[in-house]
């Protein structure tokens, strides 16, 4: 069955950098689209980024553009996500995600347990 597990979430003063990881099995990951996603305390899931199937294209939220970077390494069945100049409310839960159809939907078919970030000096 399909198995996205985050890590690499943790703390981080406002500033600095974290990098997820997403371990991604029971699927093609080479033919899918996927989504990285988070919910902060209190509010709803919010959209964060989406790269093609190949890597060849990356999607941002306006919240996040410039500062966090996707990436997957499909030999891996792993994606990314480098999230520099972290700011207090970038605090939430990430989620990997599939997408339900492209990369910049916002509804999803799967997603992972989570991987919390703390942002806070």
């Amino acid at each position: 069955q399909v198995q996205l597990v985050e890590s690499g979430g943790g703390l981080a003063q406002p500033g600095g950098s974290l990098r997820l990881s997403c371990a991604a099995s029971g699927f093609t990951f080479s033919a899918f689209a996927m989504s990285w996603a988070r919910q902060a305390p209190g509010k709803g899931l919010e959209w964060v980024s989406g790269i093609l199937s190949d890597g060849s294209d990356t999607y941002y939220a306006d919240s996040v553009k410039g500062r966090f970077t996707a990436s997957r390494d499909n030999a891996k069945n792993m994606l990314y996500l480098q999230m520099n100049n972290l700011k207090p409310e970038d605090t939430a839960l990430y989620y990997c995600a599939i997408p339900r159809g492209n990369a910049r939907s916002h509804d999803y078919d799967y997603w992972g347990q989570g991987s919390q970030v703390t942002v806070s000096s």
